[in-house]
């Protein structure tokens, strides 16, 4: 296990955010963390041999609201991980932009402005579109770590967000700056591995992000017996195309990731019944960027509340309207032709528990998670997950197969 110097950061953020208390002033309010996460793994995934990982994390959000209609919003995450997986700079990183995590990362840097039916945020912020669970078709300003494909968290973006609420009626408008997604990392155990081995040595990878900004349209609307939105999205996909170039080491190769362009239109719409919501919602994507699909993403599933039971589940789906792609790193897309599921269990004010899997319709991929989570006091918190990853390895989710692993996460909230 190897470990840099930012941990010092962290652990002495840690104590100092530990020991903050509220104020008395309902301008300023503040909430956070500190977690340390160990990550265990039965098998070696070649190249990477590491089967043991530990996470350290401390996140601080501060929330100011000086007037009724102004509100600011700042969070700030100190991390540390054994496994190279964290970058060794000290400067602060707002962008989001790295291979690597970030040691020291701005999570959120926002003004949000509320007058009457209209709202305005401005800076770094989460932005969230969709109703369906696991794939979200329409989600478009929403990038993710995917540095371990299976648990994963959204990034956020550098926007500027206008809603508009006339009574059952919502406009949302959105500009944004382009934020990737974080893919794996090469040579560790969630790069994708190609079915058949290459005698190919993957020298490094590069970015090229593109230039320009984002823009999205949301129309929602809530009747007396549905709720349904329309979106439009012209910006580029979060997720990359892959190329391999040449590299100046005879036989060996390096991975430039490119962003396509992509213009996507998409809706959803959730129908509650007497025994049960159904929700549904799809996206159709094109882009004028030379190997890059056009396709068509859907999600139809149905959801219940029963008690301290949430279930949802249904089928989510994929259509490729236009076949040109040579190399991709799309999960949204691997998790379709799928059927995927997930249930709740509030056990009582301390315990819950979690289980959320998918099968693909062909039985070439599967993946389970089980998570146990219990709180003891107003603090403290401790996680036990399980993930169970099995399949054939030219499918997205089986060439997983020896990354089933379990978790352990404790969790100090302040």
């Amino acid at each position: 296990m190897k470990w840099r110097r930012p941990i010092g950061i962290a652990l002495v953020a840690s104590l100092v955010c530990s020991g903050a208390t509220p104020t008395a002033a309902q301008a300023l309010s503040q909430r956070g963390f500190a977690e340390s996460r160990v990550t265990l793994f039965p098998q070696e995934a070649p190249p990477d041999e590491e089967r043991a990982v530990l996470d350290l994390m401390a996140r601080e959000e501060v929330f100011v609201k000086p007037a009724a209609w102004l509100q600011f919003a700042a969070g700030l995450d100190l991390r540390q991980n054994t496994h190279d997986q964290v970058d060794n700079s000290w400067h602060v990183d707002f962008t989001d932009r790295g291979t690597m995590r970030p040691a020291i990362s701005v999570r959120r840097l926002s003004a949000t402005i509320a007058r009457g039916p209209f709202t305005v945020d401005l800076g770094k912020q989460f932005i969230r579109w969709g109703k369906a669970d696991i794939v979200t078709p329409t989600d478009r300003f929403a990038p993710r770590d995917f540095l371990n494909v299976i648990d994963t968290e959204y990034l956020g973006v550098t926007a500027a967000r206008g809603v508009a609420q006339f009574g059952a009626h919502t406009i949302d408008a959105v500009w944004s700056r382009f934020t990737p997604s974080r893919v794996p990392l090469i040579n560790q155990r969630w790069a994708p591995q190609p079915a058949t081995p290459i005698p190919i040595t993957v020298a490094g990878s590069e970015a090229v992000f593109p230039d320009g900004s984002q823009v999205g349209l949301r129309y929602s609307h809530v009747a007396r017996r549905a709720e349904y939105s329309l979106s439009v999205f012209d910006g580029f996909n979060h997720l990359p195309n892959i190329e391999a170039v040449a590299a100046p080491q005879p036989g060996a190769v390096t991975l430039v990731r490119s962003y396509p362009t992509m213009r996507s239109y998409g809706g959803d719409v959730a129908v509650p019944t007497p025994w049960f919501t159904v929700k549904g919602e799809a996206a159709y994507s094109s882009s004028d960027t030379p190997a890059t699909d056009d396709y068509v993403l859907y999600v139809i599933q149905l959801e219940r509340l029963s008690g301290e039971w949430n279930f949802s589940g249904g089928y989510a789906g994929e259509v490729v309207t236009a076949r040109r792609a040579v190399a991709t790193f799309a999960p949204d897309r691997g998790l379709t032709r799928a059927i995927v599921a997930r249930a709740g269990y509030t056990i009582d004010s301390n315990r819950r528990l979690a289980v959320e899997g998918a099968v693909r319709q062909d039985g070439q991929g599967f993946y389970s998670k089980v998570e146990y989570s219990q709180a003891r006091g107003q603090h403290w918190r401790a996680t036990l997950s399980g993930i169970v990853i099995a399949g054939s390895p030219d499918d997205f989710l089986g060439q997983y197969d020896r990354n089933s692993h379990v978790g352990v996460a404790l969790r100090y909230s302040f």
